[in-house]
């Protein structure tokens, strides 16, 4: 296609909540870590080549279905998660760093590296750690 000569309407999306269409046989609950896997919304677990999108919206409970059968509403953002333990808590110190996924509502320092190879997928970025949990930045585009 060739470069613009004329002003051009470029469609827009506003950004901050999507709809993915949802894997086969999972159940993301409200409030939990949403993860593209293999391009189908699903909860977060401990893998590798999983993509946070953010957070599920609303239950989205597709245990029965196939792939696609309707759609997760997932919102991108800032939210607070539980925070891993013994080494792998994240601390003050971390802010700012990217943190990784242990299920759909904890986040841990690190990708729990086993034999020279990581085992969990990046959650995010740190951007606050209090008493109670880690706040992280969650979403595409981050």
């Amino acid at each position: 296609m060739p470069a613009l000569t004329n002003a051009r309407n470029t469609p827009q999306r506003a950004g901050d909540v999507f709809d993915f269409p949802i894997k086969a046989a999972v159940h993301g609950h409200q409030g939990g870590i949403a993860v593209l896997s293999g391009g189908y919304a699903a909860p977060a677990t401990v893998a590798t080549g999983l993509i946070a999108i953010g957070r599920f919206e609303q239950d989205a409970n597709n245990t029965g279905g196939a792939n696609g059968a309707f759609l997760a509403r997932v919102r991108r953002g800032i939210f607070k998660y539980a925070n891993s333990t013994s080494t792998d808590l994240i601390a003050q110190a971390d802010v700012g760093a990217d943190c990784y996924l242990v299920d759909d509502q904890t986040v841990g320092k690190t990708a729990a590296i086993v034999s020279s190879n990581p085992t969990r997928s990046r959650a995010g970025k740190v951007v606050a750690v209090d008493a109670d949990g880690v706040w992280v930045q969650i979403g595409l585009g981050y």
